[in-house]
């Protein structure tokens, strides 16, 4: 699962002013390595500059859109990555590209007669497109309503395509534009999307006690507002579902963070082994010096990695032995940490001996 594989890309293709989706041509020999769940990200490695560069970008096509497999990339100011992509990608170029990740998604069956409502702002459509097209193809009786909310028409990603699967599954599949600097007819979708917004939703547009599945993906504090107001609504925790694409601002850490094994206020030297790939390394590390992820890459290992910002499950591995203290995880369920899963980005030994295993997912 670590592994990069050179891919060629296949198109590059302008979704707005500021956003492509990148589709990648994939060998025969790697169509089991990058098959994926809907829903599930890439990891892609680049040179920039002398620079070795990695981002994670959400998948926004289905897996069973034949040979389909497109990331979409919006330019972020100052964003090294996402400027390179909307820039300079071109068709026929390669990118290093890790196997596909992440557990946004809920299991779907045929037989299901599912409501799913999902929430997404700006760039956050792009899992949500991936789920939406896959839950109406394989659930034929399963129900789908989106908010998507932007700053005007022109920044919509995925607006023609949006429309498209409206018109294909009416009945079926909702969708609401909520639009921040361009005056909509109803008030109603005017301003962004918040917790405010969601609460109106509720009372007008769908029940909650009636839906099944929540998905919501864009900036942090959407997501906790819209998330608490759902909750406050009654609507069970597991039934909602997120995808942070950045770390929540520090005031928010608190509410975001959970309760991880390991004491932080032990300071000692720890002995520290670092398995991947069936490849051992064992090296010492004070509790109160760097992360477990940075030591291993200072001594050699190419352990994988994306965002070290505690957002993506990247570098997520099991604690096999001893203790470490996380220091933010915004990415792990809380029953994947009870069984010892972490994200050695936000990690410090709190014990004498920490064993660390890359190879157990």
């Amino acid at each position: 699962m670590a592994q990069f594989h050179s891919l060629r890309i296949k198109e590059v293709r302008p979704e707005t002013q500021d956003c492509v989706s990148i589709a990648f041509d994939v060998p025969t020999d790697l169509k089991d390595v990058f098959q994926y769940i809907q829903g599930q990200y890439l990891t892609l490695r680049q040179d920039i500059k002398g620079e070795d560069v990695r981002r994670s970008y959400s998948i926004c096509s289905g897996p069973l859109e034949v040979d389909e497999l497109r990331v979409a990339v919006k330019k972020v100011p100052g964003g090294l990555f996402s400027t390179y992509a909307n820039e300079h990608l071109q068709t026929g170029d390669a990118l290093e590209v890790m196997p596909p990740m992440g557990r946004f998604f809920t299991e779907l069956n045929p037989e299901n007669q599912k409501h799913y409502v999902a929430f997404a702002a700006g760039s956050g459509i792009t899992p949500i497109m991936s789920i939406l097209k896959t839950v109406m193809e394989i659930e034929p009786n399963s129900r789908f309503t989106l908010f998507y909310g932007n700053s005007k028409t022109a920044t919509i990603i995925f607006r023609e395509e949006l429309s498209d699967l409206k018109n294909r599954y009416l009945g079926r599949m909702v969708l609401y534009h909520l639009l921040s600097r361009e005056e909509q007819l109803s008030d109603l979708f005017n301003g962004r999307l918040s917790g405010e917004k969601c609460e109106r939703f509720c009372d007008i547009l769908f029940d909650p006690e009636d839906v099944d599945e929540f998905f919501l993906c864009g900036p942090a504090e959407m997501i906790t507002d819209v998330s608490d107001t759902l909750i406050e609504r009654g609507v069970d925790k597991k039934k909602v579902h997120f995808e942070l694409f950045t770390s929540p601002g520090q005031g928010k850490q608190k509410t975001q963070t959970q309760q991880v094994v390991g004491d932080a206020g032990k300071q000692i030297e720890s002995s520290v082994k670092v398995i991947l790939d069936g490849d051992e390394i064992e090296f010492p590390l004070a509790s109160n010096g760097e992360n477990i992820l940075d030591a291993a890459l200072n001594m050699g290992m190419d352990v994988p990695y994306a965002c070290k910002g505690a957002v993506c499950c990247t570098c997520r591995a099991k604690v096999t032995e001893g203790e470490v203290n996380m220091v933010m995880n915004y990415a792990l369920e809380p029953e994947e940490v009870e069984a010892g899963f972490v994200l050695t980005c936000q990690c410090h030994p709190v014990s004498e001996k920490v064993v660390i295993d890359f190879d157990q997912q």
